[in-house]
């Protein structure tokens, strides 16, 4: 794609746009600069909100894949793709999924995460072959994020996976692009222009971190990874998330710090496991079979125990 080409695109975007209101705001004091930040910040979530029906729906069409075992994964260049990694390296610890369940691609690989890989964000061809690496299949799902909607990576990605039948969604901050119609799902959380002209690392950025946030999280929900608002999944790694295990299985049961902790050890650390014990009197085995059978939906194994 030639410059003038580029510049004639990147003029027409509304996260591009500059805004003459505010030529002279390095000339304000500190206070009054973050008094404009925080007022910017603050009209994002209504520009979310906007898009709550196509984001529900995307949801919806994600979740049914994964639970036939396919795979959530984002692809992104620059802001969006280090959101797509951190959403989903989050996942883990926090429902206890598979590394390989939530993946985050990065246009330039592991290393833009830290540092600007020359050219890679424009290279749709990088996007397929990184989506090849992982054998994509149909029961998966691939979000192609990117605040101005015309990112090669992004776009690539998504139009890659539409080819292989899996489930594709796009997610900008501009309306009418290229990411939200090569998609199945578009979603266009259109924020304005920035503070800074073209810095798409704040409202665009904090847009794409609250739809990330949704997409895994709510996902996670109706899978059956929560108990009411309770991380039922959580994997105990480290002392904090090992304390977290124990508060979680009493504020779901009521039970003395005696019988979680024997619950607990019964079950090998399994929070679901321990609390559909503790609830309805089963065995640690029991409780495991159960689960399994339930898809680890600790709602419907409580059911069938009859707790």
């Amino acid at each position: 794609m030639n410059s003038p080409d580029l510049h004639t695109q990147l003029a027409s975007l509304t996260t591009e746009a500059f805004r003459p209101e505010l030529a002279d705001i390095d000339r304000l004091p500190t206070l009054d600069i973050a008094r404009l930040m925080n007022g910017e910040d603050a009209t994002v979530p209504a520009a979310v909100a906007a898009q709550l029906p196509r984001i529900a729906a995307a949801i919806d069409a994600v979740t049914e894949r994964m639970a036939r075992g396919g795979r959530l994964i984002y692809a992104g260049a620059g802001t969006a793709g280090r959101l797509g990694v951190l959403d989903a390296s989050e996942c883990p610890p926090t429902f206890n999924t598979d590394p390989a369940q939530v993946v985050g691609l990065i246009a330039g690989g592991p290393e833009a995460m830290v540092t600007s890989v020359e050219g890679a964000e424009d290279s749709g061809e990088l996007a397929r072959r990184d989506l090849d690496a992982l054998k994509l299949t149909p029961a998966d799902t691939v979000v192609g994020v990117s605040a101005s909607g015309r990112t090669p990576y992004a776009v690539g990605a998504v139009e890659h996976a539409r080819a292989l039948g899996a489930l594709t969604i796009g997610l900008a901050c501009n309306e009418h692009s290229a990411l939200a119609a090569a998609a199945e799902h578009g979603i266009e959380v259109v924020v304005g222009p920035e503070l800074i002209t073209g810095s798409t690392r704040l409202k665009a950025g904090t847009a794409q971190k609250l739809v990330l946030n949704m997409l895994s999280t709510i996902t996670m929900i109706r899978l059956g990874k929560t108990y009411g608002n309770l991380m039922v999944d959580v994997r105990a790694s480290n002392d904090k998330l090992r304390a977290r295990s124990r508060r979680i299985v009493s504020l779901a049961t009521g039970a003395s710090d005696d019988e979680i902790e024997k619950a607990l050890t019964e079950s090998g650390g399994e929070v679901k496991n321990a609390i559909l014990s503790l609830l309805t009197g089963v065995d640690a085995p029991t409780a495991a079979r159960l689960l399994q059978e339930s898809n680890g939906h600790l709602r419907a194994a409580l059911g069938e125990a009859g707790g």
